[in-house]
């Protein structure tokens, strides 16, 4: 027999099966957070072991060129803590699970440039970059006066009338509220783009080329 308390824990089981999944809100400020804990770690605990702990399996990064960042970074001696990170924008799609961020490096040897990262938030809600890219300047780019946090739109452009119907099976759309591409030359160029969707089309937000070194 199958006491009372059993049959409660079943039935809550089922009943949060039943849920449907909860959406994730769109959320610069945690991005934002991610990027200064990020930063705080290339102080502690030196740039590649700080970048390491906080990519993903699948992370890419350019050395020029592109490389798993995981298999690049395992066992690298790390460089100066000397590196500061400071986010100026962040992007985040409105599906709440990717963003893009990006501002100025600044070394103590006096050298600076800038930076752009692909954060996605995993299932267990931790943010972690899949792409990060940087290049230098002869000095650092101009510093809003305050973080500029924007969202993407849901918004749909409404289909003609003459479009069918969706199935009733038909799974939900891929959030692409936010897209990335990151193309890389043989000589070590790239050219990194960012769009955002608006409702009406996409707004390029950040385009950054590098020139071959």
């Amino acid at each position: 027999m199958i006491g009372r308390p059993a049959l409660l824990a079943a039935a809550a089981l089922a009943l949060i099966a039943a849920r449907p999944p909860v959406r994730v809100q769109p959320n610069p400020s945690a991005v934002i957070a991610a990027e200064i804990a990020l930063n705080r770690a290339v102080q502690d605990e030196g740039e590649w072991t700080a970048l390491r702990a906080a990519a993903a399996k699948d992370a890419v990064m350019f050395v020029p060129q592109q490389v798993l960042a995981q298999a690049w970074l395992k066992g690298r001696a790390d460089s100066s803590r000397g590196t500061v990170r400071s986010p100026h924008r962040v992007y985040a799609a409105c599906g709440g699970r990717l963003a893009a961020s990006s501002g100025n490096w600044t070394r103590s040897d006096g050298s600076a440039g800038y930076f752009t990262t692909i954060w996605r938030r995993d299932d267990k809600g931790r943010w972690q970059w899949i792409m990060d890219h940087g290049g230098a300047l002869a000095s650092a780019r101009a510093a809003p006066e305050f973080l500029i946090g924007k969202v993407a739109t849901c918004k749909r452009a409404v289909p003609p009338a003459s479009a069918p119907p969706p199935a009733k099976d038909a799974p939900p759309p891929v959030d692409e509220s936010l897209t990335w591409t990151a193309q890389a030359a043989p000589d070590g160029s790239r050219h990194v783009i960012v769009r955002m969707w608006t409702g009406d089309a996409y707004e390029t937000v950040i385009d950054d080329r590098v020139a071959a070194p």
